[in-house]
Formats: C-alpha cells, structure tokens, sequence
C-alpha cells in the first residue's frame, strides 16, 4: 500500500504534465494552420511598378528580393537548424538547435523548436500569443505572454524577420511606410493593431540586404525591465526559393551595435515554403 501511494501520485503527475505538453503542440499546430490561411488566395504578380516612390534603397531591396513576375506570397513556412543562446556573451551557452517557422506577418508567427547539449534538452515554441518552452518534454520551465509587454516584444521580432523571409508582406501599403536613412539604408515601419516596429534595413550595391538593426521592447537587461534596446542582426547565403532570393544564414542578437551584442540566435535555414491553402 505504502509503494502504490507514492506512486499513484508521481504516475498522475506524469500524466498531467504528459497532457499538458500534448495541449502545447495542438495549439501550435492550430495556430500554424489559421496563420497559413492568411496566404493570398489569389496573390498578384511582382511588377517594379509598385516601386515608385520607394527610397532608392528600398527599390534596391525589393528588386534583389522579388524576381519580376513572382507571386506575391506573405505566408512562409521557414525550417532551419543552427544554435540557441541560453547564456552570454562571455558565456553563449549554445545548444543545438532545430525549428520550423511559420511567419505570416502582420497576423503573426509560431517558431516551433527543439534544442540541446547533451543530457540538456529544451523544446517548445514561441509566438506573438506566448513563450512556451519545456525541460526534457516533461517539465514547463517559461510560461509567458498574454500582456502587452510580450505582444510588443514579438511584434518587433516578426516585422523583422518579415524583411528576411517575406519581402512581398513589405510592399508599399495602407500599414507599411517607407523612409530614405542614408546611400544603402531604408526604414521600414509597420503599423498594426495599434502596435507600431520600425526596422532599419542596410542594403548591397546590388541590393542584397546585409544587416538589419532596430529599437525592440525588451528585457534582456541588467535591470531585467522592458525598455527599447538595439537588436539586429547579419544576413547572408542568399537563395531562391520560388522566385525569392532571401537569407540562408541569419545571426542576431540583443544589444546590436554595441560591445554587449550577443548573437544568440544563430540560423542556417534549410528549406523555405510558401503554403497555399
């Protein structure tokens, strides 16, 4: 008796957490499909037409990141592989890390994702709703989201990675306005849901965007309080992908700029997607 009620309670408990994290990867999958859904149906083709009036180098970005004639797909699916900082600069703390994205900006995004070194092993996924992630699958180690401080946070995160992987979602728009910064620079803003990100995109003679950099809410701070701080990053390894020349290889990191840029986030992508309903 003494042995089943001790473990009748760890058995409960396992299962629990079990069902727990399987409620996790439903409302990733859900999440992924409503996103997906988003894609233009019917998208029109890429024509430099709609350049007018762009920034040179904004011209110079879409020219290099569209093909003439390219559907204009907003929705991507984006798999990569590469290392995740858990630590700091003086101390990165990579793990090995796997994913799969689904950006679908400026309706959201969810990074699914796997890592570990050695016996450390973490998974979970992040999104403009929460920051889910799990100890060896079993034990919850962040909780986060549903506050305003959050949405803010991945709003910057996603509006970004909009000028890696979906060009055609920064067109010229009721929500999306661009500015002349120098010779190879343009600003990017875009407006949604009351939240406004404003990215800084440095672009090759031959319009090959090379570094993006931008004031994100964020606590990763001594103080640990949010605040507007630099982040950015470096793109490179362009590819096509179904008339799309984007990034393969993205390093980015807190504090951009600065002696304290930590380049946590470093990705090698390995197939980029555009899901048609």
């Amino acid at each position: 008796m003494l042995v089943a009620g001790i473990l009748i309670p760890i058995v409960l408990a396992a299962f629990g957490l079990w069902a727990w994290r399987r409620l996790d990867h439903r409302d990733d999958h859900e999440k992924m499909l409503c996103l997906a859904a988003t894609q233009p149906k019917a998208p029109g083709c890429f024509d430099s037409h709609v350049l007018d009036g762009l920034p040179e180098p904004a011209r110079r970005y879409f020219r290099y990141t569209i093909e003439p004639g390219t559907p204009l797909f907003t929705v991507a699916k984006i798999t990569m592989a590469g290392r995740f900082g858990m630590g700091t600069k003086a101390e990165p703390k990579y793990l090995r890390m796997t994913a799969t994205q689904l950006l679908a900006m400026p309706a959201g995004f969810v990074w699914k994702m796997s890592a570990g070194k050695g016996l450390m092993r973490l998974s979970g996924s992040d999104s403009e709703c929460w920051t889910r992630f799990w100890l060896l699958g079993l034990l919850p180690v962040a909780r986060l989201g549903g506050d305003p401080d959050h949405t803010r946070s991945a709003f910057g995160r996603y509006v970004a990675e909009a000028v890696f992987w979906t060009p055609a979602a920064l067109l010229p728009g009721p929500h999306v306005r661009w500015e002349h910064r120098s010779e190879d620079c343009a600003r990017v803003t875009v407006c949604h849901l009351g939240y406004s990100q404003s990215v800084d995109v440095t672009v090759a003679p031959d319009g090959q965007p090379i570094q993006i950099c931008f004031e994100r809410w964020s606590n990763a701070n001594a103080r640990k309080i949010h605040q507007f701080q630099p982040f950015g990053g470096y793109l490179s390894a362009f590819r096509n992908f179904s008339g799309f020349r984007l990034p393969t290889h993205v390093e980015a990191g807190n504090h951009f700029g600065s002696d304290e840029y930590f380049p946590f986030f470093v990705a090698d992508v390995t197939d980029i997607e555009f899901p048609r309903g």
